[in-house]
Parts: C-alpha cells; sequence; structure tokens
C-alpha cells in the first residue's frame, strides 16, 4: 500500500503547482514552506502562505532619567510608567531607569562623592536603587520594588518592606553591602556618565527618550498618556489594551 500523505501537505503541494518549481534555496520540506517569513522567502512562496506569520517587531525603547525624591519624576513612574508597563505584554516595551537626574559628580581627595538636588536623601536613594538593580538584575522583580518605595511614604527606609512584598528572593545585605562599599559608587558614576552624554543634554527631570530620541513633544505625550504613545509607535501586532489608546496631539515645544 502507497504511504498516506497529510492533507495539509497535499494542500501546500497544489498550491506552489504547476511544475512543483521550488527556489535553489529551499532546504525545507513542503510542511514547513509556510512555518515563517524566512522560510517562505527562501522558497518563494510568500505569495502563497494566506497565513504567514509577521516578523517580529522591535519593542518601543523608553529611558527615564530621574531623581528618586523628585516629585514630578515620582508621578511618572507611579502613575503613567509602571501600569502601562503592566497593561503591555513584555515584547513592546523596554524600559531603562537612571537615577540620578540634577545631581553633581565631585572628587574629593580622590574619592568620588556626589551632591543631589534634594540633598543627601536623595543621593542615598538613588544610590538603593542603582544597587537594587544591579543585585536583582531581572527588570520585572526590581521595577516592582522600584514602584513600591516610590510610591511608598519613604524611599530610604521601605526598602525591606518592599523587598518583602516584591522580591522575597533578594538579600538586602547585599544591597546595603553595594551602598555602603564602591558598588555603589561605581553605579552612580556610570549614571552621572550616561546622563552627561544625553543629546539634547538634559534640562529637567524626568528626563524621557523615545528609541533613543527627546523632544518636547515626546516628552510631553509620554507625560500625558505614555500607553497611548507606546501603542501607536509600535510596529507589531497590537493588543487589545490599545484600541482605545489614542496619542495625545501636542504642540511642539509645550511640555507638563
Amino acid at each position: 500500500m502507497a504511504p498516506t500523505v497529510p492533507l495539509a501537505v497535499l494542500a501546500l503541494v497544489a498550491l506552489v503547482a504547476p511544475g512543483l518549481a521550488v527556489a535553489p534555496g529551499c532546504d525545507y520540506p513542503a510542511h514547513r514552506w509556510c512555518s515563517s517569513q524566512d522560510i517562505a522567502a527562501a522558497c518563494q512562496v510568500q505569495s502563497r502562505c494566506p497565513r504567514l506569520p509577521s516578523p517580529a517587531a522591535a519593542p518601543v525603547e523608553l529611558s527615564l532619567y530621574y531623581e528618586s525624591l523628585c516629585p514630578a519624576c515620582r508621578e511618572f513612574l507611579v502613575l503613567e510608567l509602571f501600569p502601562t508597563w503592566l497593561l503591555l505584554p513584555d515584547e513592546m516595551l523596554s524600559i531603562t531607569l537612571v537615577p540620578y537626574g540634577n545631581a553633581q559628580e565631585r572628587n574629593v581627595s580622590g574619592k568620588l562623592d556626589f551632591e543631589c538636588q534634594h540633598g543627601p536623601e536623595e543621593c542615598l536613594g538613588n544610590m538603593m536603587e542603582a544597587c537594587l538593580m544591579h543585585e536583582a538584575k531581572n527588570f520585572s522583580t526590581y521595577f516592582a520594588v522600584i514602584f513600591c518605595l516610590e510610591s511608598g511614604s519613604s524611599v530610604t527606609k521601605n526598602l525591606e518592606a518592599c523587598l518583602q512584598v516584591y522580591a522575597p528572593e533578594v538579600d538586602s545585605g547585599r544591597i546595603a553591602a553595594c551602598v555602603q562599599g564602591d558598588t555603589g559608587v561605581a553605579l552612580m558614576h556610570h549614571n552621572a556618565q550616561v546622563t552627561e552624554a544625553l543629546d539634547p543634554p538634559h534640562q529637567y527631570v524626568p528626563w524621557i527618550t523615545v528609541n533613543g530620541k527627546h523632544t518636547d513633544e515626546l516628552q510631553a505625550q509620554a507625560e500625558a498618556s505614555l500607553l497611548g504613545l507606546v501603542c501607536h509607535l509600535y510596529q507589531g501586532e497590537k493588543p487589545e489594551v490599545c484600541g482605545g489608546s489614542k496619542v495625545p496631539k501636542v504642540p511642539s515645544g509645550c511640555r507638563r
């Protein structure tokens, strides 16, 4: 008895007939020709694949340059950035957090020291959050803790409580050692360099870049409706939460 050929393969063979002409670079069996964009292109059958998977789109990249005790920074992180991140799938939005802002780096007797806009407690908060990122490593872990710190009554005194709720696996002792040692200083030096390298230079905080760019219009749109902005910029298939999201029309040069 002749072997049975699956109906799906027969249907695909019928699609590429007549002559079963297969591109020279196609080294894949017929049942895989419509399994991806790359394979369909190699076999030159894109037009014959009605449900060809769409290529993955790049995430929208957002960087937030902020200070741990800056009221406007805390408001944006708590009310816009964190909720937007929760609502969207991971592949849509990539976030980088840089706690430093308007701080000043100084060399005092051969050692680096930092002076912060809202005083020594803000410098401590900045370094705590930088050390938390360094120790936790996983973004979803440390972002939840930072949200807890920034939305609470004290950024610098609630670390233990926030870790217990959102990241009990993270050792607070390691964060404390980072803050008190050379690692914390090195992390803040890095944040200082990254912040000072901004083009155009930052003029205030929170300072937001989207896909590596900063404009007054992007800043205003992000602050007014970050969800709407990300949904508008993302080039891939959008989730249902984007259905009613609109990018606010803000004249260039305006900001909140």
